[in-house]
């Protein structure tokens, strides 16, 4: 454990605390509100660190006992218990320490995507879109649809939901990758059971400050909306697709009757999968960045497979099977996703010790 980095983190935490207080400071709406966010941040690492530096104290006090023989056998008890609190303090110092994902805190936009099994795979992919809206539901997070491209029987071709909240990237950006299906098919006439693939990215939505979208870089396409038809026809070319031309990621939405609603889901897509893009490649060009073992990128990667017959749900990274699918569907995901958290979290830690 590095003491010196704590000494500083701790006397950072002390002098935003006497700035945040004097008058001067305070009338500057801006600053007061930036340090408040960083003395907040800092709060759990200098707490933490004050019990492990009571809990030293304490062990030195006792280990001055010693040589006493009436008080011995009591100070080796509390030099026991002393020992205890700073070995849990360091392991938890240890992690609040750990780089954090600047990511974590923001929102993100979900997009799922059918992949092999035809009709099979787009009924999963609106099953996971239902499990994710129901999950987010209970968190407190805001779900919105930005735009579903469905099938006559109900499923998703691809969607994407914007999801805001506290720490919604943080909680589910595990979530990207391959989630394989074994079930039998509502249209399956003689009891076989289907293997599906649906593909699901967790991207941050980036703020307009987060990456420079120029007007020169866009075009910018309108087109009649396929509509439910008859009466709900769209007779106007309120769809947009935007395509950024540097990098050739598009966009697109159809979904509202306004044109200008429709350009602004598209743009939020768009600026998510480009500050994904350009992060990807910035990950890629920082050699000495190690990527932990649970990873959240790669959407190639098989990560987890839902079998019904079973009643099973398997996360291949962490080899955790839980067998309660039918909650896990109705959005009660919170218990593999902690597990996923703490798996990563040990692999960083592994790795800050090699």
């Amino acid at each position: 454990m590095n003491a010196g980095k704590l000494d500083e983190i701790v006397a950072r935490y002390e002098a935003i605390g006497r700035e945040i207080s004097d008058p001067g400071v305070i009338a500057d709406t801006k600053r007061w509100s930036a340090l408040c966010r960083e003395h907040t941040a800092l709060s759990p690492v200098a707490e933490k660190y004050a019990e492990y530096r009571r809990a030293a104290a304490d062990a030195d006090e006792a280990r001055a006992l010693l040589g006493d023989p009436d008080m011995k056998e009591l100070a080796e008890e509390e030099l026991a218990s002393a020992k205890k609190r700073m070995e849990e303090s360091e392991k938890e110092l240890r992690v609040l320490l750990l780089p954090k994902d600047p990511d974590d805190g923001m929102n993100v936009v979900l997009e799922i995507r059918a992949g092999a099994g035809g009709e099979e795979a787009a009924l999963f992919a609106a099953d996971l879109a239902r499990m994710y809206g129901m999950y987010a539901g209970s968190r407190g997070w805001k779900w919105e649809e930005l735009y579903v491209t469905s099938t006559e029987l109900g499923g998703i071709k691809e969607a994407a939901y914007s999801v805001a909240g506290t720490d919604v990237y943080a909680c589910i950006k595990y979530e990207s990758g391959v989630h394989r299906v074994q079930r039998v098919p509502e249209t399956e006439t003689q009891g076989r059971i289907h293997t599906s693939t649906v593909t699901v990215a967790v991207l941050p939505e980036a703020e307009d400050v987060s990456v420079e979208i120029l007007d020169k870089d866009l075009r910018i396409d309108t087109y009649r909306s396929s509509g439910a038809g008859g009466q709900h026809i769209n007779k106007t070319d309120s769809a947009v697709r935007i395509t950024h031309l540097p990098t050739g990621i598009t966009a697109n939405c159809e979904d509202e009757r306004s044109q200008t609603k429709n350009k602004e889901k598209a743009m939020k897509v768009l600026r998510a999968r480009l500050y994904d893009h350009y992060k990807g490649i910035a990950e890629k060009e920082q050699a000495d960045m190690r990527r932990s073992q649970v990873g959240t990128g790669d959407r190639s990667e098989r990560i987890r497979t839902y079998n019904f017959p079973q009643g099973r749900v398997t996360d291949h990274r962490i080899g955790l099977s839980l067998h309660n699918i039918a909650d896990f569907m109705n959005g009660n995901i919170g218990g593999m996703l902690d597990a996923l958290r703490i798996a990563d979290t040990e692999a960083r830690l592994g790795g800050e010790a090699e």
